[in-house]
């Protein structure tokens, strides 16, 4: 190893793994679970903020206030279909550490721009666009961690990667309301501002906290994925190379399976306090927004876990059966007006989809592996050689850019939402909708990759 360099990585050999392999890929792991989390809190940190703007004197009207909500998502989805080839050209541990290191523009910029209140709009939305960095993050983390570990582990291995890291979604959710208005932060950075409690009441506020608060954590991952990740020598490829993903037509069908997981959990975590609102007038949504995508994140660990050991395609089919499901009771209870049965059924969303996140990525390596070595044969350790490394490059780059797709659902389940009221004045036409994707979502499952003489079994 020099400079962080792994010239031989071979995580398949037992004794080598035993050895020293596990230790590295443990530590590298440990290091992308924290900056990802990061990521995460950064990305989601608009959709909080924008609740306070008005109380701070700003001036902006509802429609900028949505744009600056939906910035995030797009700049994060985007973002990640350009970070999911960087990490064979550029390396593991120093894109890591840059991307890391990105965090901080969004939130010291935060931190000045909402002490201002004449802050010209257009300030505010290109800071709305640098947290979208911290969506982009995801699709490099994940590759990077994807060439650590052993087939049999890797499921699990970016399980906890991305489970930990999505509760960066609910720990600012629940972080961020606390810091604005605590005492303790008086004086750094900026002056107290005036929230009104509507008891009537005035209450001091730090707005500024909600982007400060992040700083120190963010140079401590800067600096620990510098110190203490690794690149690999031997995973080096042109931006040519990975692009050939585009005309995979596995690549595609991932992508829809995984809008169906991962595009569901942040967008129901996007719109699920709005959608409150209008259905149940007078709940105080701020006390329970947090706890769906908590549990949507805490359960992804558990779905490449169950993906390892029960087969992907399976765990992933029986997640949009349970997702149907979810979606049918959703739009029974939004008619009936029972909330706590809607909370309930949104819940059961939240952890279908978290369980397939899981499940989802794990059936990404296996689909390409088994794709290349059936070209290949079997005697030809030489050919297997090559497959293999082959597979791992366009699986990491699937993984990445399935990541990009899915994100867009932070933008889209909003959307689809308002264009139901827009168009019904009520939001099960949207719901509808959504039950009719996850139908398709089955099907394809288990055409392709579940049921007997499936193309692609895994």
């Amino acid at each position: 190893m020099d400079n962080g360099v792994l010239e031989d990585w071979n995580p398949e050999d037992e004794s080598f793994w035993n050895e020293q392999g596990k230790r590295i890929a443990w530590r590298n792991l440990t290091v992308s679970v924290f900056t990802l989390f990061l990521s995460f809190a950064i990305w989601v940190l608009w959709s909080l903020i924008v609740v306070y703007l008005p109380e701070a004197g700003f001036t902006y009207s509802e429609s900028q206030l949505f744009l600056l909500i939906a910035i995030p998502s797009l700049v994060g989805a985007t973002g990640r279909l350009a970070y999911s080839f960087v990490v064979p050209i550029f390396g593991g541990r120093r894109w890591n550490a840059f991307a890391t290191a990105t965090l901080l523009i969004p939130a010291i910029g935060i931190g000045f721009a909402v002490q201002n209140p004449n802050t010209p709009f257009w300030i505010m939305a290109v800071l709305a666009a640098t947290a979208g960095f911290g969506g982009a993050n995801f699709s490099s983390s994940m590759d990077h961690i994807a060439y650590f570990f052993p087939k049999r582990d890797e499921g699990t291995a970016l399980g906890i990667n991305a489970g930990i890291g999505n509760v960066g979604v609910s720990a600012a959710q629940f972080l961020v309301p606390v810091v604005i208005f605590l005492g303790a932060f008086d004086g750094f950075g900026g002056a107290t501002q005036t929230y009104v409690t509507g008891n009537p009441g005035e209450q001091s506020m730090w707005l500024q906290n909600a982007g400060f608060v992040w700083v120190p954590f963010i140079l401590v991952g800067t600096v620990a994925s510098y110190l203490w990740m690794n690149d690999i020598a031997n995973v080096e490829a042109n931006f040519g190379e990975q692009l050939t993903i585009l005309t995979e037509k596995h690549n595609w069908i991932m992508c829809w399976l995984y809008t169906g997981t991962f595009g569901s959990f942040l967008g129901y975590a996007t719109a699920f306090p709005l959608l409150t609102s209008i259905q149940f007038p007078g709940r105080n949504v701020a006390l329970f927004a947090f706890a769906g995508p908590l549990v949507g994140a805490l359960v992804r660990p558990p779905g490449g876990w169950l993906a390892d050991r029960l087969g992907g395609a399976r765990v992933t089919l029986w997640v949009f059966v349970t997702m149907a499901i979810g979606t049918g009771l959703v739009i029974y209870f939004m008619i009936e007006g029972i909330f706590w049965g809607f909370f309930a059924a949104f819940i059961l969303l939240f952890l279908a989809s978290g369980i397939g996140n899981g499940s989802t990525f794990k059936m990404v390596p296996v689909i390409f592996r088994k794709q290349h070595l059936r070209e290949v044969n079997e005697d030809d350790s030489e050919a297997q050689k090559k497959a293999h490394s082959r597979a791992e490059l366009e699986a990491g780059s699937v993984l990445g850019f399935s990541g990009g797709i899915g994100a867009y659902g932070g933008f889209f389940i909003p959307q689809g939402f308002s264009t139901s009221v827009e168009l019904t004045q009520a939001t099960t036409a949207a719901m509808g909708a959504f039950l009719a994707f996850y139908l398709s979502c089955i099907l394809i499952t288990w055409y392709y990759y579940e049921r007997a003489g499936a193309e692609v079994p895994c």
